[in-house]
């Protein structure tokens, strides 16, 4: 038997580091090559690293939230053969703090060790966890769980430290056990009170939302601006295209309309269409409109771009957006498609509400948050009707768009959508 290293491998697009999300392995696991054992964070997306051998785990490096440099070795295998020994005489990833705890073995403190040993041994035995504590499982895994309406914390895990695989997520299903929502009868069973916590660390694309929040609300002088909308006609239209589409065509939603609106808007009002370079203190107008639909994924928030929106039709704005968003829900968005966005969009779908203030993405000047339509009763011409309303909100940095110019782009966008004959003039 021999021990090959596994180095952080080069993933491109000049990527010189990663951060660590998740490993997917632990120690003892037997994995296959190409199985999925780390998945990493870098500036552009997150990747799942495929094993490169057959063999067992030995040793990871580095935890959740740790940086691991391109280079360093961050996993090692016991597998037949020899091993690669050069491999593992590269130094240690500087993060990698956990292992010096695992050293001391003389210490009177080796027999509590000894004794937690047999816990994953049985491959079907429950492994119970602390209150509080985070069930562990791959990504796949929570996503099926997700699916099937079942919270992890009721799942027994066979693996290392109580580790949730797929069997055990079938055993579960198959023994008929209950998911997220308990059918038992109210006031069956008594109510106790609960103490527990549970710490989540901030890692990943979650930090790296959090630090573009923070950069984008700290350096940009936010204002909001907020109008209500008539789509009653926008929806007649939107009704009779999607009935006599083009064989292939996909179904039309508000968002291609809205962004067709947009094109037009921006055009009047190219100061909208903008990226301020603080360090430098330019503004960038840009004539190709690149739109970014922010999309929330099982990931976190993502801002797919659709190109060149100008250069597009009602059916082609809508079939690159869908491709971007499916892309970027699945986990197969290029760094192409994560960049380049010159104005974005921001829709709340299905959740509705009246009104929010949407934050810019930076360096950005201007966002548009798009509610969802209702039939709603006001006045038209002294007589209370029933129409189709939308509400729209919108954020502008204020260093660089007046109040007037914001206003005015959103004025346009409205015109458009209660007149929809005129974005297709």
């Amino acid at each position: 038997m021999g021990t090959f290293a596994f180095k952080m491998p080069d993933i491109g697009e000049g990527v010189v580091e990663g951060e660590v999300v998740e490993w997917l392995v632990a120690l003892g696991d037997n994995v296959k090559e190409d199985d999925p054992i780390l998945s990493v964070m870098t500036d552009k997306a997150t990747v799942e690293i495929p094993s490169p051998v057959d063999g067992k785990v030995t040793k990871v490096i580095g935890e959740a939230g740790d940086i691991l440099p391109v280079g360093v070795v961050c996993i090692e295998f016991e597998v037949d053969g020899d091993g690669n020994a050069s491999a593992s005489e590269a130094p240690p990833a500087p993060q990698a703090e956990p292992e010096p705890k695992a050293e001391p073995a003389p210490e009177p403190k080796a027999e509590p060790v000894a004794k937690a040993e047999p816990a994953p041994a049985p491959a079907a035995a429950p492994v119970a966890r602390a209150a509080g504590t985070k069930a562990l499982a791959s990504p796949a895994v929570r996503q099926r769980a997700r699916q099937a309406n079942i919270h992890l914390d009721h799942v027994a895990g066979s693996g290392p430290a109580g580790r949730i695989s797929h069997a055990d997520l079938d055993a579960h299903i198959a023994g008929g056990a209950r998911g997220a929502t308990d059918s038992r009868p109210m006031g069956s069973t008594p109510r106790t009170e609960l103490n527990g916590t549970e710490e989540i660390k901030v890692i990943g694309l979650r930090r790296k939302i959090a630090e573009g929040m923070i950069a984008s609300y700290s350096t940009i002088p936010h204002f909001s601006y907020f109008e209500e909308v008539d789509v009653t006609a926008l929806e007649e239209l939107r009704q009779h295209l999607n009935a006599t589409r083009p064989e292939g065509a996909p179904k039309l939603t508000y968002l291609p309309f809205i962004m067709q609106a947009l094109v037009k808007a921006l055009e009047e009002r190219p100061e909208c269409n903008a990226l301020y370079d603080d360090d430098s203190n330019v503004v960038t107008r840009h004539q190709a409109i690149n739109l970014g639909i922010a999309t929330q994924t099982d990931r976190g928030l993502f801002v797919p771009v659709v190109q060149h929106v100008e250069a597009m039709d009602i059916w082609q704005s809508a079939t690159e957006m869908t491709r971007v968003t499916s892309a970027t829900r699945d986990g197969k968005a290029t760094a192409e498609d994560l960049s380049g966005s010159t104005f974005t969009i921001t829709s709340l779908g299905r959740l509705g509400g009246l009104g929010a203030t949407p934050i810019i993405n930076k360096p950005e000047v201007g966002i548009l948050g798009v509610h969802n339509a209702k039939d709603r009763a006001v006045v038209r011409n002294g007589n209370v009707v029933i129409r189709r309303i939308m509400n729209l909100s919108s954020s502008w940095d204020h260093r660089v768009v007046d109040g007037h110019d914001g206003a005015s782009l959103v004025q346009l966008v409205k015109g458009y959508l209660e007149h929809p004959a005129t974005i297709f003039m």
